[in-house]
């Protein structure tokens, strides 16, 4: 059996190491190197996050008026101050809204476009010169009642004009469609514009490949409106030019020719017995 005695002298035996010294040397560690600048770094963007973020809540909370289209407005047309509305929108928008304050200078300007209602406004959409949309015209109709709904046409008005028969010949089927979706540019009622008083002369936009028809149909006083629902365009027979009998009066070279009779081509036989004939007698 083994006395504390032994196991003492087992530990102080001469070319082995103590426990009580082996267990107090510890492993060396390398100094830990420090790196001012990256905690500098570190703490320059935690702070600043922090206050690009408060900057980004303090300006979505703050709203600023603009103006915005109240009703249609049709492209070439001038801007009504009926027209705009005020709203207010976020300033972190980042778009070229026009602010509320400047809708006097906006109602001296015309719309590129065309305005929908509801739309903000921007720069974008208007201009200090009158003309109208990009591969359009404007056409005039002189309309009669009967021609035009009841309550009128107002600028902006979504209309499909339509081919209706008169007296004479217009080269134009009727009830055929002459432009499936017009634009009115401009109303003068009647007595306005020096026009006849029971008329309404409405301008209208249509695309540059349908204004012959309409022109020629209006010009003979063929055509007729309707106001198209949103979004909606008018379906049916597309019109087409028809080709129509000249009824030009001939000239009086023509004239006189057609009174000359025609020449006689019958050929004649000679008498029988006439001297000197082939079959007289002596």
């Amino acid at each position: 059996m083994t006395t504390s005695s032994d196991r003492k002298s087992v530990a102080d035996t001469p070319g082995r190491p103590s426990l009580a010294v082996a267990a107090g040397h510890r492993i060396p560690v390398p100094p830990r190197e420090r790196k001012p600048a990256m905690a500098a770094l570190a703490v320059l963007l935690i702070v600043g996050g922090a206050l690009v973020s408060a900057y980004l809540v303090m300006v979505s909370g703050q709203r600023v008026p603009v103006i915005r289209v109240a009703k249609p407005v049709a492209a070439g047309q001038r801007i009504p101050a009926s027209a705009l509305e005020e709203v207010q929108v976020s300033a972190a928008g980042g778009l070229d809204y026009i602010p509320w304050r400047d809708r006097a200078k906006v109602t001296q300007t015309y719309a590129t476009v065309t305005l929908v209602s509801g739309s903000l406004l921007t720069n974008g959409m208007i201009s200090t010169a009158a003309s109208a949309a990009k591969g359009t015209v404007v056409v005039g109709l002189a309309l009669k009642p009967g021609q035009l709904p009841a309550g009128g046409l107002r600028p902006g008005d979504r209309v499909a004009v339509y081919a209706v028969a008169v007296e004479g010949q217009t080269g134009i089927q009727a009830g055929a469609v002459l432009a499936p979706v017009a634009m009115v540019y401009d109303v003068a009622g009647p007595g306005q514009n020096d026009i006849q008083s029971d008329q309404v002369q409405v301008s209208v936009t249509v695309p540059t490949d349908e204004a012959p028809l309409v022109t020629q149909a209006a010009s003979a006083g063929a055509v007729a409106v309707a106001v198209l629902a949103p979004g909606e365009q008018a379906s049916g027979k597309r019109a087409h030019a028809v080709t129509v009998p000249s009824a030009v009066p001939p000239t009086p070279q023509q004239s006189a020719t057609a009174r000359q009779p025609a020449p006689d081509r019958t050929t004649r036989r000679p008498a029988s017995g006439a001297s000197g004939g082939p079959t007289g007698r002596p």
